[in-house]
């Protein structure tokens, strides 16, 4: 079923045309990519398809009373209310329901219409409990958990959360608001990994559609089936996942390339026919050559193919080599006003090494960083730099840019020796050409400042990077970019990053921050995964290993002596059933009768016993269903 249509959708802002001819559908359960460079217009058609921004041409369909949700990529809110209490607001109209429900209770000993106000009682139960009435606090507390909030954090008020922490939860809300189409800008920014991955397996199995921007290329792949690719003001659909996507795309370039190429050699060699046809004498050629002269006029001559671009050409180099010891860390532990951040800290890093540090938000991955670069004093424990190493630092937060400054200034004021012409060519790697080195860095967008960051390192020529989140604001093709460059530095890496695509294609190492300690995987980010689980079912082999033995001796016994127990469990539990649904038709026969709506009390009484027994039995079934299950299972040991 189609839920949202569009046919030719046009949008401008002043003279840039931003979308052009832009078709596509968006259908049920469909779980939609959209990728392209920054200013692409994946925003602006987001906010057209919300209504916060008019189209100014096209058509545009959208299913009647189709609930839409959308995740902004920069959110910010003004709210009161606790944590617990601010997810709460989700369920407005659950909670109405259920003090609706409660205020019918406390009626019933005295209406005087006791039918009508049955029927309305009925009427709202059926609505709450198709609404999951019952199920709300159980859904608030775990998609908090997943999105990495802990129990403490429920009865804090909002207010005290960060600028991250309040995006985690304006996406909390909107995945309990049940929507049914999720439009979703940029949903991992402030996510560590395990809360990606509750996302992902959130997406994965959600009931509605799920349209997501984003440049987590590995996020894509495992939620995708389609792809939404913006390029040159429209779309090009691909149904398929990132990768396939990445591989249909290399085909089509291919096929435009190669196709563009064989028309211009064929009009060209057309061309030349013609020109040696009519500047003979002789008559019959001529003739012919003003035909093909007419044909050649007629031909559609297909456009240069082009491709939004957003690689840049950025190199680290080193002024000169580190030794084979670049960072060394023992015992490091870290307290900012009593509280603990981590402890036990120990790792080395090595010459030449590409090392990711992953961990849980706020266990100190930055913290250990600023102590690293001498910005933070460590508690207790001690680190040591190796000979001759110089570090280059990319902060997140870009906080080390002057935003009075222009791009231009920014840099000259680190390296006045520069030249304009090398001024000039630095920034064209970094795609800032013309009047953009005269925009002022407060003007910039997350993404250029990141550029404008990446050049100052580019430039520092260090031999020891730390890179904090280096992928945030960059798009598919600008990340592509930074990875081949650092694949190819002839330095030392040290990122931390939550982008799984980058850590498994750049860093041999891996190294995971907890709160009590470090540990150290050789090898990317799938090699860590597969280690990790590899210990775990290491753990449960060697639980059974110890007790196989025993267990052999006392298998044929066990399994007959439980036979006969669960066989008796599950009989009785029938037959606990049975009684109930015997009271429950009782009930049901009592309320058939007229006389029974002239005794109030009665009917309440009967209703709060008829709710009990379902629980009863549904409680029973539950246990007979986990019995019978153990049966079988002894059954064919």
């Amino acid at each position: 079923m189609i839920l949202i249509g569009a046919k030719d959708i046009e949008k401008s802002f002043l003279d840039k045309s931003i979308l052009e001819k832009v078709t596509f559908n968006i259908n049920d359960n469909d779980k939609i990519g959209i990728i392209g460079i920054n200013g692409a217009g994946k925003s602006t058609l987001f906010n057209i398809l919300t209504g916060e921004l008019s189209k100014d041409s096209g058509d545009l369909f959208i299913k009647n009373d189709l609930k839409i949700g959308y995740l902004k990529q920069h959110n910010s809110f003004d709210s009161s209310n606790s944590l617990y209490e601010e997810c709460l607001s989700v369920f407005s109209e659950v909670l109405r329901l259920e003090n609706k429900l409660r205020e019918y209770e406390n009626q019933m000993n005295d209406a005087e219409d006791l039918e009508d106000l049955m029927n309305k009682y009925h009427r709202d139960l059926e609505r709450f409990e198709s609404m999951g009435g019952y199920l709300y606090d159980s859904e608030i507390r775990g998609t908090l958990k997943g999105l990495g909030f802990s129990d403490d954090d429920l009865d804090k008020n909002v207010t005290n959360f960060s600028g991250g922490q309040k995006s985690r939860i304006m996406l909390a809300k909107l995945l309990l608001q049940k929507c049914d189409v999720l439009l979703l800008d940029e949903p991992t920014n402030h996510l560590d990994i395990k809360a990606i991955e509750f996302l992902e397996t959130f997406l994965k199995n959600y009931k509605g559609a799920c349209v997501i921007i984003s440049h987590d290329r590995y996020f894509l792949d495992g939620i995708v089936n389609r792809i939404f690719h913006m390029e040159n003001r429209t779309i090009k659909t691909y149904e398929t996942d990132y990768t396939g996507f990445m591989k249909q795309r290399k085909i089509y370039m291919d096929i435009q390339r190669k196709t563009y190429e064989n028309q211009q050699r064929e009009y060209k060699r057309q061309l030349e026919i013609v020109e040696k046809y009519t500047s003979t004498d002789n008559a019959k050629k001529n003739k012919q050559g003003q035909s093909r002269k007419k044909l050649l006029d007629k031909m559609k001559l297909m456009d240069k193919p082009t491709y939004d671009d957003g690689t840049f050409g950025i190199k680290f180099k080193i002024s000169s080599p580190s030794g084979k010891d670049v960072l060394m860390v023992e015992d490091l532990s870290k307290k900012i006003d009593d509280k603990l951040i981590f402890e036990n800290c120990n790792l080395d890093i090595y010459k030449e090494e590409r090392v990711g540090l992953i961990g849980a938000n706020g266990v100190g991955k930055t913290t250990l960083f600023n102590i690293i670069t001498k910005k933070l004093k460590p508690t207790s424990g001690k680190f040591r730099l190796g000979s001759n190493v110089n570090i280059g630092y990319f902060d997140q937060e870009q906080i080390y840019l002057n935003d009075k400054n222009t791009i231009i200034d920014e840099i000259w004021d680190e390296y006045p020796k520069m030249t304009h012409y090398e001024i000039r060519s630095a920034f064209a790697i970094m795609n800032f050409v013309g009047d953009d080195i005269f925009k002022l860095i407060e003007d910039l967008s997350g993404g250029e400042k990141a550029r404008v960051s990446l050049l100052k390192l580019m430039l520092s020529k260090s031999n020891f990077l730390l890179l904090d989140e280096p992928t945030n604001h960059l798009d598919i093709d600008s990340k592509e970019s930074l990875e081949d460059s650092l694949i190819n530095y002839e330095g030392t890496v040290f990122v931390i990053s939550h982008d799984r695509y980058f850590l498994n294609r750049v860093c041999d190492k891996i190294i995971v921050l907890e709160k009590d300690k470090a540990t150290t995987f050789l090898g990317n980010y799938d090699y860590y995964q597969e280690k990790i689980n590899d210990s775990k079912t290491d753990e449960t082999e060697e639980s059974l290993n110890k007790t196989a033995a025993v267990k052999e001796k006392k298998k044929q016994r066990a399994i007959t002596n439980n036979l006969k127990k669960l066989r008796k469990q599950i009989e009785t539990i029938e037959s606990n059933i049975d009684k109930i649904d015997e009271r429950i038709k009782e009930i049901e026969d009592i309320f058939c009768q007229n006389d029974i709506y002239d005794d109030p009390k009665k009917i309440l009484e009967l209703n709060e016993e008829l709710e009990n027994l379902n629980a009863e039995k549904n409680s029973l079934y539950s246990d007979w269903e986990d019995k019978q299950l153990e049966y079988e299972d002894f059954d064919k040991n």
